[in-house]
Protein backbone atom coordinates (compact mmCIF):
# COMPACT_ATOMS: atom_id res chain seq x y z
CA UNK A 1 0.00 0.00 0.00
CA UNK A 2 2.63 2.39 0.98
CA UNK A 3 4.26 1.40 -2.39
CA UNK A 4 1.11 2.62 -4.43
CA UNK A 5 1.06 5.82 -2.58
CA UNK A 6 4.91 6.48 -2.94
CA UNK A 7 4.28 6.12 -7.11
CA UNK A 8 1.02 8.25 -6.95
CA UNK A 9 2.47 10.84 -5.11
CA UNK A 10 3.15 14.36 -6.62
CA UNK A 11 5.92 16.80 -5.86
CA UNK A 12 5.27 20.40 -5.59
CA UNK A 13 7.08 20.53 -8.73
CA UNK A 14 5.07 18.49 -10.58
CA UNK A 15 2.51 20.03 -8.94
CA UNK A 16 2.69 23.39 -10.87
CA UNK A 17 3.81 22.18 -14.39
CA UNK A 18 0.35 20.67 -14.12
CA UNK A 19 -1.24 23.88 -13.12
CA UNK A 20 0.51 25.56 -15.98
CA UNK A 21 0.05 23.24 -18.23
CA UNK A 22 -3.36 23.28 -17.53
CA UNK A 23 -3.54 27.28 -18.02
CA UNK A 24 -1.76 27.14 -21.03
CA UNK A 25 -4.36 24.27 -22.69
CA UNK A 26 -7.09 26.82 -21.45
CA UNK A 27 -5.64 29.74 -23.07
CA UNK A 28 -5.51 28.00 -26.40
CA UNK A 29 -9.06 26.93 -26.15
CA UNK A 30 -10.42 29.82 -25.32
CA UNK A 31 -8.40 31.94 -28.09
CA UNK A 32 -10.83 31.53 -31.20
CA UNK A 33 -13.37 32.89 -29.21
CA UNK A 34 -12.14 36.08 -27.71
CA UNK A 35 -10.62 36.75 -31.08
CA UNK A 36 -14.50 36.67 -32.84
CA UNK A 37 -15.51 39.26 -29.56
CA UNK A 38 -12.80 41.78 -30.22
CA UNK A 39 -13.17 41.88 -34.20
CA UNK A 40 -16.68 41.76 -35.08
CA UNK A 41 -17.31 41.54 -39.00
CA UNK A 42 -18.23 44.63 -40.26
CA UNK A 43 -21.42 44.41 -42.93
CA UNK A 44 -21.03 45.59 -46.61
CA UNK A 45 -22.45 48.83 -46.86
CA UNK A 46 -24.49 48.19 -50.53
CA UNK A 47 -26.32 51.69 -50.49
CA UNK A 48 -22.61 53.12 -51.39
CA UNK A 49 -21.42 50.46 -53.29
CA UNK A 50 -25.10 51.29 -55.43
CA UNK A 51 -24.23 54.89 -55.66
CA UNK A 52 -20.40 53.98 -57.02
CA UNK A 53 -21.81 51.66 -59.69
CA UNK A 54 -24.70 53.90 -61.01
CA UNK A 55 -21.98 56.94 -61.45
CA UNK A 56 -19.65 54.13 -63.27
CA UNK A 57 -22.14 53.11 -65.51
CA UNK A 58 -23.00 56.65 -66.44
CA UNK A 59 -19.38 56.91 -67.41
CA UNK A 60 -19.15 54.41 -69.12
CA UNK A 61 -21.42 51.12 -69.78
CA UNK A 62 -19.61 47.70 -68.68
CA UNK A 63 -19.47 45.12 -71.36
CA UNK A 64 -17.66 41.73 -71.54
CA UNK A 65 -15.77 42.72 -75.11
CA UNK A 66 -14.11 45.80 -73.41
CA UNK A 67 -10.77 44.01 -73.27
CA UNK A 68 -11.01 42.09 -76.79
CA UNK A 69 -10.18 43.62 -80.18
CA UNK A 70 -13.41 43.77 -82.27
CA UNK A 71 -13.88 41.58 -85.71
CA UNK A 72 -16.65 44.72 -87.06
CA UNK A 73 -16.00 46.39 -90.37
CA UNK A 74 -17.38 49.41 -92.14
CA UNK A 75 -20.56 48.28 -93.76
CA UNK A 76 -19.37 51.02 -97.14
CA UNK A 77 -15.64 51.53 -96.50
CA UNK A 78 -13.77 54.47 -98.38
CA UNK A 79 -11.37 53.05 -100.78
CA UNK A 80 -8.75 55.67 -101.98
CA UNK A 81 -5.02 54.97 -102.89
CA UNK A 82 -2.21 54.08 -100.41
CA UNK A 83 0.89 52.73 -99.43
CA UNK A 84 0.45 50.31 -96.31
CA UNK A 85 3.47 51.21 -94.77
CA UNK A 86 3.15 52.66 -91.43
CA UNK A 87 -0.45 53.55 -92.55
CA UNK A 88 -2.36 55.10 -89.88
CA UNK A 89 -5.25 52.46 -88.17
CA UNK A 90 -7.81 55.05 -88.58
CA UNK A 91 -7.36 54.71 -92.16
CA UNK A 92 -7.03 50.67 -92.28
CA UNK A 93 -10.56 51.11 -90.84
CA UNK A 94 -11.83 52.90 -93.12
CA UNK A 95 -10.34 51.13 -95.70
CA UNK A 96 -12.59 47.93 -94.31
CA UNK A 97 -10.75 46.17 -91.72
CA UNK A 98 -11.71 45.04 -88.25
CA UNK A 99 -9.63 45.85 -85.30
CA UNK A 100 -8.31 42.71 -85.07
CA UNK A 101 -6.72 42.73 -88.58
CA UNK A 102 -5.59 46.17 -87.91
CA UNK A 103 -3.96 45.11 -84.50
CA UNK A 104 -2.11 42.01 -86.50
CA UNK A 105 -0.41 44.46 -89.57
CA UNK A 106 0.92 46.98 -86.56
CA UNK A 107 2.10 44.25 -84.88
CA UNK A 108 4.09 43.00 -88.13
CA UNK A 109 5.35 46.60 -88.61
CA UNK A 110 6.20 46.69 -84.65
CA UNK A 111 8.64 43.53 -85.16
CA UNK A 112 10.00 45.66 -87.98
CA UNK A 113 8.06 44.04 -90.55
CA UNK A 114 7.71 45.92 -94.26
CA UNK A 115 5.65 45.86 -96.99
CA UNK A 116 7.82 46.19 -100.19
CA UNK A 117 5.44 45.01 -102.56
CA UNK A 118 1.35 44.39 -103.29
CA UNK A 119 1.65 40.61 -102.26
CA UNK A 120 2.92 41.07 -99.08
CA UNK A 121 -0.02 42.75 -97.78
CA UNK A 122 -1.66 39.29 -99.00
CA UNK A 123 0.81 37.71 -96.72
CA UNK A 124 -0.79 39.13 -93.33
CA UNK A 125 -2.68 36.08 -92.15
CA UNK A 126 -5.48 38.38 -90.95
CA UNK A 127 -6.30 39.73 -94.26
CA UNK A 128 -8.48 37.51 -95.99
CA UNK A 129 -8.98 37.02 -99.99
CA UNK A 130 -11.81 38.91 -100.51
CA UNK A 131 -10.06 41.98 -98.32
CA UNK A 132 -6.96 41.85 -100.30
CA UNK A 133 -9.14 41.47 -104.41
CA UNK A 134 -10.88 44.61 -102.57
CA UNK A 135 -7.56 46.30 -101.32
CA UNK A 136 -5.41 45.19 -103.99
CA UNK A 137 -6.18 48.15 -106.98
CA UNK A 138 -5.81 50.99 -104.28
CA UNK A 139 -2.01 49.63 -103.07
CA UNK A 140 0.74 52.07 -103.97
CA UNK A 141 4.18 51.06 -103.05
CA UNK A 142 7.10 53.77 -104.37
CA UNK A 143 9.79 51.81 -105.50
CA UNK A 144 12.26 54.55 -103.88
CA UNK A 145 10.52 53.74 -99.99
CA UNK A 146 12.07 50.87 -99.56
CA UNK A 147 13.45 48.77 -102.92
CA UNK A 148 16.20 51.24 -103.98
CA UNK A 149 18.96 50.99 -101.69
CA UNK A 150 18.81 47.10 -101.86
CA UNK A 151 21.87 44.38 -103.51
CA UNK A 152 21.00 42.71 -106.58
CA UNK A 153 19.81 39.17 -106.07
CA UNK A 154 22.53 37.08 -105.46
CA UNK A 155 24.76 39.53 -103.58
CA UNK A 156 25.90 38.32 -100.13
CA UNK A 157 26.33 40.51 -97.12
CA UNK A 158 29.00 39.26 -94.42
CA UNK A 159 26.69 39.92 -90.95
CA UNK A 160 29.35 40.26 -88.33
CA UNK A 161 31.59 43.01 -90.45
CA UNK A 162 28.54 45.03 -91.76
CA UNK A 163 27.26 48.23 -89.96
CA UNK A 164 23.38 48.55 -89.64
CA UNK A 165 23.48 51.03 -92.78
CA UNK A 166 25.12 47.91 -95.00
CA UNK A 167 22.40 45.33 -93.45
CA UNK A 168 19.48 47.40 -94.74
CA UNK A 169 20.59 46.63 -97.83
CA UNK A 170 20.21 42.78 -97.20
CA UNK A 171 16.76 42.37 -99.10
CA UNK A 172 13.98 41.36 -96.32
CA UNK A 173 15.66 44.02 -93.82
CA UNK A 174 14.62 47.28 -93.06
CA UNK A 175 16.31 49.97 -90.26
CA UNK A 176 14.52 48.27 -87.43
CA UNK A 177 15.73 44.44 -87.87
CA UNK A 178 19.14 46.20 -88.82
CA UNK A 179 19.24 48.11 -85.54
CA UNK A 180 18.18 44.89 -83.71
CA UNK A 181 20.48 42.55 -85.72
CA UNK A 182 23.22 45.32 -84.29
CA UNK A 183 22.51 45.03 -80.82
CA UNK A 184 22.31 41.53 -80.29
CA UNK A 185 25.57 41.17 -82.02
CA UNK A 186 26.99 43.48 -79.69
CA UNK A 187 25.59 41.31 -76.49
CA UNK A 188 26.48 37.96 -78.19
CA UNK A 189 29.88 39.25 -79.37
CA UNK A 190 29.18 37.91 -83.38
CA UNK A 191 27.47 35.36 -84.78
CA UNK A 192 28.60 31.92 -85.44
CA UNK A 193 25.99 30.74 -88.04
CA UNK A 194 23.28 32.01 -89.89
CA UNK A 195 20.75 29.96 -87.29
CA UNK A 196 21.28 32.62 -84.21
CA UNK A 197 19.80 35.38 -86.15
CA UNK A 198 16.46 33.61 -85.25
CA UNK A 199 17.76 34.76 -81.84
CA UNK A 200 16.62 38.54 -83.13
CA UNK A 201 13.43 39.89 -81.20
CA UNK A 202 11.35 39.56 -85.02
CA UNK A 203 13.32 37.06 -87.20
CA UNK A 204 10.79 34.29 -87.14
CA UNK A 205 11.23 31.00 -89.44
CA UNK A 206 9.41 33.22 -92.51
CA UNK A 207 11.66 36.23 -92.10
CA UNK A 208 14.66 34.08 -91.82
CA UNK A 209 13.74 32.20 -95.08
CA UNK A 210 13.31 35.60 -96.83
CA UNK A 211 16.89 36.36 -95.49
CA UNK A 212 18.92 33.64 -95.13
CA UNK A 213 20.10 33.55 -99.28
CA UNK A 214 21.23 37.09 -98.98
CA UNK A 215 23.84 36.89 -95.78
CA UNK A 216 27.26 35.43 -95.18
CA UNK A 217 28.83 34.89 -91.20
CA UNK A 218 32.81 35.23 -90.96
CA UNK A 219 33.37 33.67 -87.19
CA UNK A 220 36.89 35.26 -87.86
CA UNK A 221 34.37 38.60 -86.35
CA UNK A 222 33.42 37.64 -83.02
CA UNK A 223 34.82 39.19 -79.73
CA UNK A 224 35.61 35.95 -77.21
CA UNK A 225 35.07 36.90 -73.41
CA UNK A 226 38.18 37.63 -71.50
CA UNK A 227 36.05 35.29 -68.63
CA UNK A 228 39.25 36.30 -65.96
CA UNK A 229 39.01 39.58 -66.41
CA UNK A 230 35.33 40.21 -67.06
CA UNK A 231 33.02 41.78 -64.35
CA UNK A 232 29.66 41.14 -63.59
CA UNK A 233 28.34 44.01 -65.27
CA UNK A 234 29.90 42.30 -68.77
CA UNK A 235 29.22 39.32 -68.41
CA UNK A 236 25.32 39.58 -67.56
CA UNK A 237 24.79 41.33 -70.72
CA UNK A 238 26.02 37.61 -72.89
CA UNK A 239 22.22 36.32 -73.60
CA UNK A 240 23.10 33.04 -73.78
CA UNK A 241 23.41 33.12 -69.25
CA UNK A 242 20.91 34.18 -66.47
CA UNK A 243 22.22 36.82 -63.94
CA UNK A 244 22.24 33.83 -61.45
CA UNK A 245 24.75 32.13 -63.61
CA UNK A 246 26.50 35.01 -63.99
CA UNK A 247 27.22 35.05 -60.58
CA UNK A 248 27.93 31.21 -60.15
CA UNK A 249 30.82 32.26 -62.81
CA UNK A 250 32.06 35.35 -60.98
CA UNK A 251 31.89 33.78 -57.93
CA UNK A 252 33.73 30.59 -58.20
CA UNK A 253 36.43 32.65 -59.68
CA UNK A 254 36.68 34.68 -56.52
CA UNK A 255 37.28 31.10 -54.73
CA UNK A 256 38.99 28.81 -57.17
CA UNK A 257 41.24 31.37 -58.93
CA UNK A 258 41.51 31.99 -62.77
CA UNK A 259 39.88 29.72 -64.86
CA UNK A 260 42.06 27.27 -67.17
CA UNK A 261 40.12 25.60 -69.18
CA UNK A 262 36.15 24.63 -69.94
CA UNK A 263 36.59 21.97 -66.92
CA UNK A 264 36.58 24.14 -64.21
CA UNK A 265 32.97 25.76 -65.51
CA UNK A 266 31.62 21.96 -65.64
CA UNK A 267 31.85 22.05 -62.14
CA UNK A 268 29.79 24.59 -61.70
CA UNK A 269 26.21 22.75 -61.40
CA UNK A 270 23.76 25.79 -62.67
CA UNK A 271 25.95 25.51 -65.95
CA UNK A 272 24.59 22.24 -67.84
CA UNK A 273 26.19 20.56 -70.75
CA UNK A 274 23.85 23.01 -73.55
CA UNK A 275 24.48 25.82 -71.72
CA UNK A 276 28.30 25.21 -71.54
CA UNK A 277 28.68 23.98 -75.57
CA UNK A 278 26.66 26.95 -76.56
CA UNK A 279 29.18 29.75 -75.04
CA UNK A 280 32.59 27.65 -75.24
CA UNK A 281 33.13 29.38 -78.84
CA UNK A 282 33.16 32.83 -76.72
CA UNK A 283 34.99 31.94 -73.67
CA UNK A 284 38.47 33.26 -73.91
CA UNK A 285 41.05 31.78 -70.92
CA UNK A 286 43.85 34.02 -71.75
Amino acid sequence: MKAVKNYLSVTKKEWNGMVVLVVLIALVLAAPYAYQKLHKEQTANFKDFDKISAILSVNKPLSYTDNKLSDEKLANPVMFVFNPNNLPAEQWKQLGLSERQISTIKNYEAKGGHFADKTDVKKIYAITADDYKRLEPYINIPPDVYAANKVKPGVVIEINGADSAKLTTIRGIGPAFAQRIVEYRTRLGGFLNKEQLKEVYGIDSVKFAQIKGGISVNPAYINKIKINQVDFEGLRRFPYLTNKQTNAIIQYRREHGDYQNMTALHNIVILDDNILRKIEPYINFK
